[in-house]
Formats: structure tokens, sequence, C-alpha cells
């Protein structure tokens, strides 16, 4: 949870606007109008003041993150969106934020299959905590949601091959209103994780303003590098200064934390998916190379399996996530997920792809006014993906271009439908071809030139007919 590109409230507007959040959720930040961008130009083209000395006397490299982590987008479960700030374990003891959910959730990736494909982290979000530290300063959970303690449940996860991720905030009262890591507690909160076992922190920035959070997150790097146990770090900072220069420093950003959050909240609706994806393609020249191994922009959690995605939906979000090289952590209730969910979250080709070692985040290429959007992603071994996106909302829209029209080079090419989960007939730059894409929905496919082309276990599926019409220069797909 994060605000998002939002001005920073005043402590009573913080108060209002923390029960509104408990509640509800808050509403999405006014999303900026996409540029066009036709086929003919593109083929052309001081709260704790006592601190504030010891914060400034850190360089930057004395403050680059040194935990060699997530070198791929991380992959796993998180709370927020699907469980919210639910404690009423009373009346709803399934679903409430406590050990059982968590040790629920990580059973279903343990014994589901969802680990072996990588989904290892198990991340609870705001609400876990007691309303009071312990008599020694630390955070502590709730005692009664959590009577086994943070530790306990670590081991839990560890002893299925999991990891596990925690929350906090850079302020004095996390969004939900609980204990904050004021400058005077980040020491203090970054070594009584790593003696839970903790494996990553997500440090939201509630509570608190520009000038604490330019000190706070560089500050929480180096407490965390001190502890000596590696711990994947999410900063929320971009997403409290408008996610954009010249108020975020991406340069920065990349030296102190493995992944950040950008922008708004995803909520469980599509036009929240929307205005996802086109906030972060409309600045993808500032944002695709802040991004790379050990450093990824975050669009926030995957909500497939929840109640407001259709299945073509849930296959766009899943795909422009692999083209962004996001982190792919699902917020959605493993207990009771459906087989055509299970099926787009367990798709391999779209998990190598999002997973692949370059670490290159994909772009826009195009933007018709016909609705259709092509987005592309270079891949390791002179590969590529290419995802095909309608905006439609009436009927499926047959889409003719060739791969010379999107910039590829003279030669025959290898294509792999990741949700197919087929090879498709062999193309030359040159040869058109028409793909049929669903309204809101994706054709995505993996692209390999043939001479080397060769589809990993991973990506291999069984062969497909080839389907030429009269005039043997088009292929229907």
């Amino acid at each position: 949870m994060s605000r998002g590109p939002t001005s920073q409230l005043t402590r009573g507007e913080q108060s209002y606007d923390f029960r509104r959040r408990v509640s509800s959720s808050r509403t999405s930040p006014v999303r900026t109008p996409p540029r066009q961008v036709s086929r003919e130009q593109f083929i052309a083209d001081g709260m704790i003041l006592a601190v504030v000395v010891c914060v400034l006397a850190f360089s930057k490299a004395a403050v680059a993150l040194d935990n060699g982590l997530m070198r791929t987008p991380p992959m796993g479960w998180l709370a927020w969106e699907r469980f919210r700030c639910d404690i009423d374990c009373d009346n709803d003891p399934k679903n409430c934020i406590s050990e059982n959910l968590f040790r629920d959730m990580a059973d279903r990736l343990a014994e589901d299959g969802w680990k072996e494909l990588g989904y290892v982290y198990v991340n609870i979000d705001d609400c876990w905590s007691s309303m009071d530290r312990d008599n020694n300063g630390r955070l502590q959970p709730d005692p009664k949601r959590f009577p086994g303690g943070i530790a306990n449940l670590a081991r839990y996860l560890h002893d299925r091959g999991l990891k596990l991720g925690i929350y906090g905030d850079l302020g004095t009262h996390t969004c939900g209103g609980y204990p904050g890591t004021t400058l005077d507690k980040i020491q203090t909160d970054a070594q009584t994780f790593a003696d839970w076992g903790v494996d990553m922190l997500k440090l939201d920035g509630c509570y608190s303003n520009a000038s604490y959070q330019e000190q706070g997150y560089p500050l929480m790097t180096k407490a965390l590098n001190a502890t000596g146990r590696p711990i994947g770090y999410s900063c929320s900072w971009p997403a409290y200064q408008g996610g954009l220069p010249p108020k975020v420093n991406y340069t920065l950003l990349g030296e102190i934390c493995n992944l950040w959050r950008n922008y708004g909240d995803i909520q469980d609706s599509w036009d929240s998916v929307l205005n996802i994806i086109d906030w972060f393609f409309d600045n993808q020249d500032v944002l695709q190379p802040a991004a790379g191994p050990g450093r990824w922009n975050d669009p926030d959690m995957l909500i497939i399996g929840d109640f407001g995605l259709s299945l073509d939906q849930s296959r766009t979000q899943m795909a422009l996530w692999a083209v962004m090289a996001a982190p792919l952590f699902m917020s959605n209730d493993l207990r009771t997920l459906d087989s055509s969910a299970r099926a787009i979250l367990q798709n391999r080709g779209a998990i190598a792809i999002n997973q692949d070692p370059m670490g290159i985040q994909g772009r826009r290429l195009l933007k018709e006014k016909n609705g259709i959007e092509v987005f592309w992603r270079p891949l390791s071994g002179s590969a590529s993906a290419l995802v095909f996106f309608s905006r439609r909302d009436d009927m499926p829209f047959r889409y003719q271009t060739s791969l010379k029209q999107l910039n590829y080079t003279t030669g025959v090419y290898e294509i792999y439908d990741v949700f197919i989960e087929k090879p498709m007939p062999t193309l030359k730059d040159t040869t058109e071809f028409v793909v049929s894409v669903n309204p809101s929905g994706v054709v995505m496919w993996y692209v390999k030139e043939a001479e080397s082309a060769h589809f990993s276990e991973k990506l291999q599926g069984p062969l497909l007919h080839r389907y030429n019409d009269r005039s043997g220069s088009r292929i229907l797909l």
C-alpha cells in the first residue's frame, strides 16, 4: 500500500484519509492523456532533527544497497489488495490478517506448483502489528492475530522453501494507523526484521513528507546492510513524489532499493489496471532506463483471480506486467482460485519472459487509431516478446502488420504463442500477417530468429498447423 503520486497531506487531512482508506480505498490519481503515435511516425523515427546531521553525512556510495538480491523481478503473494486491513478474526477468521492466513497461502505456494515457478515470497502488508512497541522500543505483532510471532512464521515459510516479506512505513504511523518507523527507529526496526528472519521489507511513506523521505529511505538502506542479512528492499518513495523527475531521482533509487512503487495503488477493476498501463507506458522514456537486474519499477499487484477482471483482461495484465519486467506479486485467494486464473498466473511462457535475465524493461511501439497497441521487449539470446493489445470494447479486431513494419531486421523468425502455448508458423520479416485480438485482450508472442531458435522447456508446446491464404503472402494467426 502506498499513497501514490498525490500531494502530501497535512496531519489533519491524513487522519481523515486514513479513516477513508481503511473503510474502502482511495481514488486513483488522474491519468495523463496518452500521447498518440502513428505507425508512420514510429517507422520514420525535519521531523526528528536529532538524526538529520547523521543522515546527511552518508554519501551515496556509503548507502548503496548491497544484498545481491532480485536479479530478476521478485515473485510471490501479497496480502493487501485482496485482504486489506481485515482484522476481525472473531467474525472472519479465515480472511483476517493473521498468521493463519499467511500459513494458508504458504501452503498453497508450496503444494500447488507455485514455488517451482518462482512464486516464493509471502508478503505481509499493513495492519499486522500491535498498536504499541514493546518495552525495548521494538515493533511487535498483534498478539491475538500472530500469537506465534513473526520469527516463528518466518521459520514456517523457510521450512517450505519460501521467503517472508513484511511491511513498514517511514513516518509516524503506517497508512492504516499502526506504529511507523521514524528516523530514530530505523536501525532498531531493520535489526528487528533481520532477527525475525524476514527476507523482504516494503517501506511505505504515509504520515511523512518529502524531506523526511529523502533522509529516511537511504538511511534504511544503510541499516539493512548493517544487519548482515540479505533483505530485499521495496521503496514507496517515488509514488509519494509524483513518480517522475525532477522530484524523483531514479539513478539514486537504483542504488538504494531493489524495487519501488512509482504510482498509486491498484484496485480490483479493469479501469485501475488500464490507468496503470497508461501511466507507465506514457512515461516509458523515463521509467524504462531505470529498470534492470536488482532494481525494478513496480506497477503493483496482480489482481488476476479476484473479482474485477475478465479472462481476457487477466491475460492482458499478465502479459504487460511481463513486458514491463514487473515484480509478480499476486493478491488473491490461492485457496479458492479457479482454473482459468491459475492457468494465466502459472503460464510458463509469460513467466519466462518476465524473468528474462537481461532484465530490460519493454516499451510500447505503436498506439494505433483503431485501438490496437503493440508492445515489445528484448530478451536474451536475440529473442524478443511482442504483445498486441486491443483497447476496443466491441468485437475481436483483425490487425494486419509484418515484423518489418515493427522494425525487425531481415530474416526468418520462429513464433511461439504464449497463451495458446503452441508454436506458430514461421514468418519472414516481410510477410504480412493478421492477428485477431479480443476486446481488452492480448495476443502475446515469443519471437526468435529461425536459425538460432529453439523453444526451451518453459516455452515448448505441441506444433500448430500452418494456414496460408490464397495469395501465399499473408498468414492468418
